[in-house]
């Protein structure tokens, strides 16, 4: 199974044209296809943070994956993500659950006995928390995570094109009216990918 780093979302940039989008591995082999020929600087985003991600592609295909996975494993032990522990117990067989993502929670012990108590123990309780409080939050922090990601992604790219500091300050203030508004001007590929990351997650689910 291809580990969750090589398959981050992403898209990759040269100067303003889209040039890739999908799994990081299958961008970064895309981009290394046709860099010598690329028009302009490449940048590659994350389709869920904005961010840009650093890619080494020097070396065969072979060394970039190798690259790529060494990585992703790096980060996998410092997040405490590892794929099994041989001192604990083995993986249950079966099918996992479909979009069921494991993860370490470190908690007090009056915690874990709040959540031993509740109905279909911890895992459920702690799903039903969050699934309150994200609707208590009336899709505030999903919104504030969609103008973060566009902001980075238009920081980097767009900071130089008419109308950017006006976008950005509809942006923020909600008005998306606004906002598409200040960038009808800009290159296709680089309003549309700064529409689809500020829409709200929350709306699509």
């Amino acid at each position: 199974m291809m580990s969750t780093y090589l398959s981050t979302p992403c898209t990759a940039f040269a100067g303003a044209n889209r040039i890739a989008t999908g799994a990081l591995i299958d961008v970064a082999l895309a981009i290394k296809a046709i860099e010598n020929d690329a028009e302009g600087s490449i940048l590659t985003f994350d389709d869920v943070s904005g961010a840009v991600i650093d890619l080494d592609l020097r070396g065969s295909t072979a060394e970039i994956v190798m690259r790529l996975s060494a990585r992703s494993e790096a980060g996998a032990l410092a997040s405490g993500h590892q794929g099994g522990d041989a001192n604990g117990p083995s993986r249950s067989r079966g099918r996992p659950k479909l979009g069921v993502v494991a993860r370490e929670v470190t908690l007090l012990p009056r915690h874990w006995e709040w959540l031993a108590k509740q109905p279909g123990g911890a895992s459920q309780a702690l799903r039903r928390i969050v699934d309150e409080a994200r609707r208590a939050d009336g899709g505030k922090s999903d919104r504030n995570a969609a103008h973060e990601r566009t902001y980075r992604f238009l920081s980097a790219l767009a900071g130089n094109l008419a109308g950017y500091e006006e976008a950005i300050r509809a942006l923020f203030a909600g008005d998306y009216v606004s906002f598409n508004s200040q960038m009808a001007t800009w290159p296709s590929d680089v309003r549309d990918y700064a529409i689809t990351l500020s829409q709200n997650s929350s709306t699509k689910e």
